[in-house]
C-alpha cells in the first residue's frame, strides 16, 4: 500500500544528484580580478598581451591566484580588492602609456571561482543582479531631434535620387533645418516632383511657393511620422546597445526603455564605471565613400599636398593614407548582416555584406557609374574613422552582396564583422544619471538576504519537528529538497537573482510547507475517524492532493500574470515565485511521500506512526504513539 517502485527511488536520487551539481558553484563565490581587452578593432588580445600583463604584476612584485584567456580578453584574478587596484595600476602603466589612445581597456571586474571540473560539466551558478553583486547604473537621454535631422538628411538624398530616375529635373535638393528644398525652373516639373513624393514618400508633406523665376517646393516629416521615427530611433539604440555589451561578455545587463526618450542601463559586476562608459560608447558603424583621384587628392596621399577642399584624409590598418570624399554614398544603416568569410580565390579572410532593398539600388547605380574608380569602407569606432580596404570598382555589382578585403586575418575579420552587425546608433545619446553599487554593498545584501531566508527556514523546521515529530521531520527534509532544487533550476537557467527574488524564496519556503500540512492534518483526520496508520498515510496523501493541486494552480496563474505584465524587479520576484511553486509540488508530495513510504511502508503490522498529538473524536488528546487500530 505504502511502498514507491525502485524507480521512483531512483527518480528521486538522480533529481538529488543533479540539483547538488548545480547548486554547488553557487558556493565557491566570485573572484576581484583585472580584465584586459581590445579598446579598438585592429588591436588584439592574444598570449603576447598575456605574457606583458605577467611580467607588469611580476615586477610591481604582486602574484595573481590565475591569469586566464578566454580568447577576447585576459583576465587577471586575486585574493583581495586591495591587490587588484594595485594590479590595476600596474597593468595599465604597462600596456597603456599614452592615456589619450588607449589600445587596451583596463578594468575592474569579477570572476566565479568554481572549480574547473563543475565548469565542464556545464554547471555555473546564478547571475547576481545589481543590488546583489554591485555594478554601475546608467540613465542615457536620446537626442529625438538629431534622430528627425538624420532621417531628414537621408531623406534628402532618397528624394535626389528618385528624382533621377523618374527624370525630373531640378535646380537642387538641400536640407535646411528640418525641411527640404527642392528648386524647379517651371510648374510642369514641379507637379511631377509632387507626384513622386505623394508616392515614394508618404511620411512628407510639401508645400510648393514661387521664388522669384523659380519655383520652391518645402517638405517637411509629418508629425506623426516624426513620432514613429523617434520610436523607432529608441528601439534601435536598445537593440544596438543590448548586441554591443552581449558580444562584450558582460553578464545579464538590464536595458529597458523608461519614458518617451530615455534608456536605463544597469550592467552588474562591473565596477569600474569608465570601463561600463567604454562599453556604451564602442559602437561602430561603415561608411562607403569614393577615394578623392583627383591630381590634389594623389598628391595628398603621397603626403606632398593638402587635403583637397570637400574631401578628408583617413588611415589604413597598415597606418598608409587615403584620401576620400566627405560625401557619403552608404552607411551602417543600409547594412542587413555582416558575416566574416573566405576568398575562394586567394584564400584571405573577408568580411561579407549584404545590403537592404534600397542599399542594393544605390550600390549598383553608384558601381556602374563609378567603374575602375576606388570605393574605400571606412570603420567608425568611437568617433575615429579607419580604412578596411580602398577596392578597385572592376564591374557594377548587383544583388546588394558586397565583399569587403584587404590586410586582415580571421580574427580581425570576425571582429569586423561583429562590429558591423552591432550596428550604429539611430541618434546620439548623452549620460544624464550615473550611479554604482560597490560589491561590498552587494555582498551586504546578499548576506542580508540569505540570513532572512535561513532563519525563516529554521524557525520552520523547528516548529514542523515540535508539531509533527517525524512527520515533521519528513516535511523538513521534504523542504530543504525544495530549496536545493529552486537554487538548481535557477542556476540551471542562468536566471539573475535579485532582493526581490530573494524574498520569493522565502515565500516560497511558506508555500511549500503549507502543501506538508495540508497533508499532515488529512493523515491526522484519517487516524481521528479511526483508519489504521498504513491506510491513513495513504488516504492522506491521495486525499490531500487535490487540494494541493488546486492551491498551486491559482497561485501560479497569479505568478505567470505578474511574469507576463511585469518588469524589472516584479518579473525576477515573479520567475522565483512560479519555479518555487513547482519545485514544491515535487518536494511537498513526491519526496515526502517516498520518505514516510521508506519509513513506514515496509511495517506490515504497523501500530502507530508519529504525528504528533491527535484529538480523537471524544475530543480526548493523544499521541500517535499510543493511538492503534
Amino acid at each position: 500500500m505504502n511502498r514507491y517502485p525502485v524507480w521512483k527511488y531512483a527518480v528521486i536520487l538522480i533529481v538529488l544528484l543533479v540539483s547538488v551539481l548545480f547548486t554547488l558553484p553557487n558556493f565557491f563565490g566570485e573572484a576581484p580580478s583585472v580584465q584586459v581587452s581590445s579598446a579598438k578593432s585592429s588591436i588584439k588580445v592574444d598570449s603576447t598581451t598575456q605574457l606583458k600583463i605577467e611580467e607588469a604584476l611580476k615586477t610591481a612584485g604582486l602574484t595573481p591566484d590565475g591569469v586566464t584567456f578566454d580568447g577576447k580578453s585576459i583576465k587577471a584574478l586575486f585574493k583581495d580588492t586591495d591587490t587588484q587596484l594595485k594590479a590595476k595600476d600596474a597593468i595599465q602603466k604597462s600596456l597603456v602609456p599614452d592615456a589619450t589612445a588607449p589600445n587596451y581597456v583596463v578594468a575592474l571586474n569579477l570572476v566565479r571561482r568554481s572549480p574547473a571540473w563543475l565548469n565542464a560539466l556545464g554547471a555555473a551558478p546564478m547571475y547576481l543582479g545589481l543590488d546583489l553583486r554591485g555594478g554601475v547604473h546608467f540613465m542615457l537621454q536620446v537626442d529625438m531631434a538629431a534622430a528627425l535631422t538624420k532621417k531628414t538628411e537621408s531623406l534628402t538624398g532618397d528624394i535626389r535620387s528618385a528624382l533621377r530616375e523618374k527624370n525630373a529635373r531640378h535646380g537642387g535638393v538641400s536640407r535646411n533645418g528640418s525641411n527640404i528644398e527642392i528648386r524647379f525652373r517651371d510648374q510642369e516639373t514641379l507637379a511631377a516632383a509632387k507626384r513622386v513624393l505623394a508616392d515614394q514618400f508618404p511620411e512628407l508633406t510639401a508645400i510648393d511657393a514661387p521664388e522669384g523665376t523659380e519655383y520652391k517646393l518645402k517638405a517637411s516629416i509629418k508629425p506623426e511620422a516624426a513620432l514613429k521615427i523617434q520610436d523607432q530611433a529608441l528601439k534601435q539604440n536598445i537593440v544596438t546597445l543590448h548586441n554591443r555589451i552581449n558580444e562584450l561578455g558582460v553578464a545579464e545587463p538590464v536595458i529597458q526603455q523608461q519614458g518617451l526618450d530615455r534608456i536605463v542601463v544597469q550592467l552588474p559586476g562591473v565596477q569600474d564605471t569608465a570601463k561600463a562608459k567604454d562599453i556604451l560608447g564602442r559602437t561602430a558603424t561603415l561608411e562607403l565613400r569614393m577615394v578623392d583621384e583627383t591630381a590634389e587628392g594623389q598628391a595628398a596621399e603621397a603626403n606632398s599636398g593638402s587635403v583637397p577642399f570637400g574631401s578628408e584624409r583617413f588611415l589604413e590598418r597598415s597606418g598608409r593614407p587615403v584620401i576620400v570624399k566627405k560625401q557619403v554614398i552608404l552607411t551602417g544603416e543600409n547594412l542587413t548582416d555582416a558575416q566574416a568569410g573566405i576568398d575562394s580565390q586567394t584564400q584571405g579572410a573577408t568580411v561579407n555584406l549584404s545590403l537592404d532593398a534600397k542599399g542594393s539600388r544605390i550600390f549598383a547605380d553608384i558601381t556602374r557609374e563609378n567603374i575602375n574608380k576606388r570605393m574605400a569602407i571606412i570603420l567608425f569606432e568611437k568617433g575615429k574613422g579607419e580604412v578596411v580596404t580602398a577596392p578597385v570598382i572592376r564591374s557594377e555589382i548587383n544583388g546588394g552582396r558586397v565583399q569587403i578585403s584587404g590586410s586582415m586575418n580571421t580574427s580581425e575579420a570576425n571582429d569586423t564583422a561583429l562590429l558591423l552587425r552591432a550596428g550604429s546608433l539611430a541618434a546620439p545619446m548623452e549620460i544624464i544619471e550615473e550611479s554604482s553599487i560597490g560589491p561590498s554593498l552587494g555582498k551586504d545584501n546578499i548576506d542580508k538576504g540569505f540570513n532572512s531566508v535561513t532563519w525563516g527556514f529554521l524557525v520552520i523546521v523547528a516548529f514542523m519537528c515540535v508539531y509533527y515529530m517525524m512527520f515533521g521531520v519528513f516535511s523538513s527534509l521534504a523542504l530543504g529538497v525544495n530549496l536545493l532544487m529552486l537554487v538548481a533550476v535557477l542556476s540551471m537557467l542562468q536566471a539573475t537573482l535579485t532582493l526581490p527574488g530573494i524574498a520569493a524564496m522565502a515565500l516560497a519556503l511558506g508555500m511549500a510547507i503549507d502543501s506538508n500540512v495540508l497533508i499532515n492534518e488529512r493523515v491526522r483526520e484519517e487516524l481521528r475517524n479511526g483508519a489504521s496508520p498504513q491506510a491513513a498515510i495513504a488516504t492522506g496523501f491521495d486525499r490531500a492532493w487535490a487540494t494541493i493541486l488546486d492551491s498551486n494552480i491559482t497561485t501560479l496563474i497569479a505568478g505567470v500574470a505578474l511574469l507576463a505584465f511585469g518588469s524589472g524587479p516584479v518579473r525576477g520576484f515573479a520567475v522565483v515565485h512560479c519555479i518555487g511553486i513547482l519545485t514544491s509540488m515535487f518536494s511537498a508530495v513526491f519526496f515526502s511521500r517516498g520518505l514516510v513510504n521508506l519509513w513506514y511502508g515496509r511495517q506490515k503490522k504497523l501500530k502507530a506512526v508519529s504525528i504528533g498529538t491527535v484529538w480523537t473524536a471524544d475530543g480526548e488528546a493523544k499521541t500517535q504513539s499510543t493511538l492503534t487500530k
